[in-house]
């Protein structure tokens, strides 16, 4: 598959299995050719990443986020919330984005004149992060989702794995060889996007 391809097939799937595709050695090699080479403000180097496998993903999704969501969601209405947790725990793995805010904190420090632009830049390249994660495991026949449990789950992550505390947790993304496909997408006119001048 070449990058086009994989931009344009790179979508939401939930129907993951534990199986892998690729070798986990071939796991790390992407997540670590995404994090030295996706860009960031002023070469900032902000993100940070935490890839999850085996029992550790298990933790995550099966105690973690199940129990923090069983503390706030509705007797009533657990079961829909558990089974969708459960689809995320049936996958091979997640990969974690952070993004230190120590880094943040020392360039609004050291550059006042771009203080309150420095959050925003730290999200933005943590977007392209995950952007290119996820393109490559799709490049590789992973499927993935992109989910936001944070910060319900952050103190948890930081303790249960030994992070720093200036580590703020962006997204989680479960990770699999798909067993389901994803639902038709639908396309806004491109004319009502993009305005280009000649």
């Amino acid at each position: 598959m070449d990058f086009y391809d994989a931009v344009k097939n790179r979508r939401s799937i939930y129907g993951l299995s534990k199986e892998s595709v690729v070798s986990d050695d071939r796991i790390s090699e992407i997540i670590n050719h995404a994090v030295l080479h996706t860009p960031s403000s002023f070469n900032s180097q902000s993100a940070r990443v935490v890839v999850l496998l085996g029992e550790h993903h298990n933790k995550l999704w099966s105690v973690i986020v199940k129990e923090a969501l069983r503390k706030v969601v509705p007797a009533g209405s657990f079961a829909q919330t558990e089974e969708k947790i459960n689809g995320f725990a049936a996958a091979y793995g997640t990969v974690l984005f952070f993004e230190d805010q120590s880094v943040i904190e020392d360039l609004q420090a050291n550059f006042s004149l771009y203080k309150d632009n420095f959050p925003l830049w730290s999200l933005q390249s943590s977007g392209m992060l995950q952007y290119v994660v996820w393109t490559s495991l799709e490049m590789e026949g992973f499927g993935a989702s992109l989910q936001h449990y944070n910060p319900l789950i952050d103190d948890e992550v930081r303790k249960e794995w030994n992070l720093p505390q200036s580590w703020k947790l962006m997204s989680q993304m479960p990770f699999g060889k798909p067993v389901t496909p994803p639902g038709e997408k639908e396309f806004m006119p491109l004319e009502q996007r993009v305005k280009f001048f000649k």
